[in-house]
């Protein structure tokens, strides 16, 4: 090894937070360095948290020379944000928020080149949801109401703001929007104080199970603002259904689906990002269970990344699993 790559490998062990010299790509021997990748999920008892938590336990047990360090955040945009200014290294991230990150459209300034995608992990579904008994039948009915749309910093933030206005709800028409996490939302929308709440997350989401066992609710149907949204922003919008029996519900609900990525800074190095897949792809029934029923990963799913570059360890690895 030249002189020059041994200054770029320090380089970069720097600046990702090594606690010694980095281990070589594809090492698996029992003694050695560690690697401490700094991981953005989201907040304490969401889904993002979740996966980062059973994501680290599992590269834990793998006999990796990585440690996963999950960092709890606001989830989607705070985490892109983290991304972008080397607070963290990986993260997990709605779709149409990560290619906001690397276009540069708002809520970023500018285009990032240092975010890229490992793999497309599993679909959230949006929610818009209701009491049963309240006048709020359709996506037109919430105009002028106050509504529950997603914290700041999160990706649920994004999706709810495009979709109000695909629907025209705006100007006169503009809803109230309130920026709750789930668990506000949920205590909101039982207290009466939002007339609907706007989530997006794995069916069946747990805090909304647990709120339809408290009080009958209905989930307005989204399917007809997809072709709107897709048409403005591209294919990270796509069309799934709400199964019956999810929450009680005794037939299918159309919605709008947005795929959730893991991500990694550019420099994160290739071995590094060939181990977390590995153990991703090893177990990612784990790493779904507690996000969303019956996902499955699947190469040929997880490079679906749209617009979003897929790093170069991730290509690597997908090429060895073709190959």
């Amino acid at each position: 090894m030249t002189s020059a790559s041994v200054s770029r490998r320090r380089a970069l062990a720097a600046g990702l937070g090594v606690v010694a010299a980095a281990v070589p790509a594809g090492c698996t021997q029992d003694v050695g360095p560690v690697r401490r990748l700094r991981f953005a999920t989201g907040p304490e008892g969401g889904p993002y948290n979740a996966f980062g938590t059973a994501l680290a336990k599992a590269v834990a047990g793998s006999g990796s020379r990585l440690a996963i360090v999950p960092v709890g955040t606001a989830a989607s945009v705070d985490n892109l944000r983290r991304l972008q200014d080397g607070s963290v290294e990986l993260a997990l991230a709605m779709a149409d928020a990560a290619q906001d990150a690397v276009l540069g459209r708002e809520p970023f300034s500018r285009p990032s080149a240092a975010v890229t995608a490992l793999a497309r992990v599993y679909v959230n579904y949006t929610h818009l949801v209701v009491p049963a008994e309240g006048p709020v039948r359709s996506l037109s009915d919430l105009a002028g109401r106050p509504v529950a749309a997603g914290a700041a910093g999160s990706g649920v933030q994004v999706v709810a703001g495009r979709l109000l206005r695909a629907a025209g709800l705006t100007g006169e028409r503009a809803v109230t929007e309130r920026r709750l996490g789930l668990a506000a939302s949920v205590t909101a929308l039982r207290e009466g104080t939002v007339d609907a709440l706007i989530w997006s997350g794995g069916v069946p989401t747990p805090a909304l199970s647990t709120l339809a066992g408290e009080l009958p609710l209905r989930f307005v149907p989204l399917e007809g603002q997809v072709s709107a949204l897709r048409e403005r922003y591209g294919p990270v919008y796509t069309a799934v259904t709400i199964p019956a029996g999810a929450y009680g519900l005794t037939e299918p609900v159309g919605t709008i689906g947005v795929g959730n990525y893991l991500m990694a800074r550019a420099d994160v190095p290739e071995g590094a990002v060939r181990e977390v897949l590995q153990v991703v792809f090893d177990r990612w029934r784990v790493l779904l269970r507690e996000v969303t029923a019956g996902a499955r990963l699947e190469p040929r799913f997880a490079i679906s990344t749209a617009e979003v570059p897929l790093h170069p360890g991730a290509v690597a690895y997908y090429r060895s699993v073709y190959d």
